[in-house]
């Protein structure tokens, strides 16, 4: 009787789907609030936050104007959220992280939170490359385009356009670990990925083709070489850390949070 109690039922332990849905509620709860106040905080610095966005355009001798009563507003409330966001990513990640824990074993419970902090290390070196390396040049060859004419910039849209850049280059940063994880449960391979280079090597050029503000190729080359030397750096950790796909030993309990929780 104490050996059929010590073996492990995968359907014991299982949330309904109203739990799920109460947990969801829960995590997402978290999720706002802590966009509320990160938000909330970087309006209290949202003078200094839109000098350092607009820097770089004003750097280069180029005019934002305010076009309509209300962008002021929209303004200062789209660089505090944006701003807020950042502050708030740890946050939400770990709230995902902690939605999906309940389905997941010991071990890929742990894999996932030793990643945490190289989701947020690469965002961040990918969206500063962005903002200082590549936002300098793409804004440099923007302003020659039509010589003769004043550069005077809807102060909006460059913040939409500096936001969107910064964002996609960040997300983009994160091929590593993706690869990694991916070849950790076995999925793929270094052999694999290295058959399939040319290919890569196409899809990057189609997302930094979508990503690139202009259309020259210097940006574009610019975006596309640290792209390239992440993707090499991916196989190498896909040499490093591939492990065939085993089945499932379901003597291994998953992760079941407890009730105070």
């Amino acid at each position: 009787m104490s050996q059929q109690a010590s073996t492990f039922d995968p359907n014991e332990g299982q949330m309904t789907l109203m739990e799920h849905l109460l947990e969801l509620r829960m995590r997402l709860i978290w999720i706002c609030s802590a966009l509320v106040i990160s938000t909330v905080i970087a309006l209290f610095f949202y003078d200094t936050l839109v000098n350092f966005v607009t820097s770089t355009a004003r750097d280069m001798g180029i005019r934002l104007q305010i076009l309509n009563p209300l962008d002021s507003i929209g303004i200062i409330l789209k660089v505090s959220f944006t701003a807020g966001t950042a502050l708030a990513l740890p946050v939400i990640i770990y709230q995902v992280i902690a939605f999906m824990a309940p389905g997941l074993y010991p071990h890929e419970r742990r894999n996932i939170i030793l990643t945490l902090p190289a989701i947020l290390v690469l965002f961040a070196i990918g969206a500063a490359f962005a903002f200082f390396v590549l936002l300098p040049v793409a804004i440099g060859f923007l302003s020659t385009v039509l010589s003769g004419f004043e550069q005077d910039w809807a102060a909006d849209r460059y913040l939409n356009f500096v936001t969107r850049l910064v964002f996609w280059i960040g997300v983009s940063f994160e091929m590593p670990l993706v690869i990694a994880m991916l070849a950790r449960m076995g999925l793929v391979s270094g052999p694999a990925l290295l058959r399939v280079w040319r290919q890569a090597f196409v899809v990057i050029a189609i997302v930094a083709a979508a990503i690139t503000p202009t259309v020259d190729p210097v940006n574009m080359t610019i975006v596309m070489l640290p792209l390239i030397a992440l993707f090499f750096g991916s196989v190498g950790l896909a040499y490093l850390i591939y492990r065939p796909r085993e089945v499932r030993d379901f003597s291994e309990q998953p992760f079941i949070p407890d009730d105070d929780e």
